[in-house]
């Protein structure tokens, strides 16, 4: 938002849209991403685990990550000094949604943390039906009037299981050839078709 949104000095806060909303340090107009679910994703689950040589020739195994699907709630808060707060509102989440339309992943320069760096795309989108069972609410709980929204989804990997120690890798296989029965084990003998 902050490096693609064409409406300037709009601050962006991840706090509940509730009636105490702008929370100190967060000046108007400003855009609020609320995180409201946090569930596993199901159809991206992978049971293929990663191999990975260390620097000192040793190798690791580690599981798939478990992809996580977090929704957001996010609203559009105009400047209180605006002569037409409604159409700034509206205006304002137009702008974003096309910010949100332009990447159907999360661009790799935007991510930090534990984010950067993971290896599948984090796939966004703009949702049509909410995890949320009933949004006026949603609203009720908050304590705050109902506004136009939009349902934001984002997939994250989340590593829950360190990488196990594997050992060096196998480079060569020996096999042993002998002639006749190993006298320590029983030798087993099948008949031989005769022509």
């Amino acid at each position: 938002m902050r490096a693609e949104l064409s409406v300037q000095n709009v601050a962006v806060s991840f706090a509940a849209p509730d009636d105490q909303f702008p929370p100190s340090g967060v000046s108007l107009p400003a855009i609020a991403f609320f995180l409201y679910d946090v569930r596993e994703d199901h159809d991206l689950r992978s049971a293929q685990w990663e191999l990975n040589r260390q620097a000192d020739g040793m190798f690791t195994r580690t599981p798939p990550p478990v992809r996580v699907t977090c929704s957001y709630l996010i609203t559009a808060w105009p400047s209180a000094s605006t002569p037409d707060p409604s159409q700034d509102e509206h205006r304002l989440l137009g702008e974003v949604l096309k910010v949100l339309l332009r990447h159907r992943a999360i661009p790799e320069g935007y991510l930090s943390g534990e984010l950067a760096g993971q290896e599948t795309p984090l796939p966004a989108r703009i949702i049509a039906e909410a995890q949320l069972h009933s949004l006026g609410e949603l609203w009720q709980a908050m304590g705050g009037k109902p506004k136009a929204t939009l349902h934001y989804a984002v997939t994250i990997s989340v590593s829950v299981v360190e990488p196990v120690d594997v050992g060096p890798a196998v480079t060569d296989r020996v096999i042993t050839i002998t002639q006749g029965a190993d006298r320590t084990q029983p030798a087993v003998t099948s008949p031989v078709p005769r022509p």
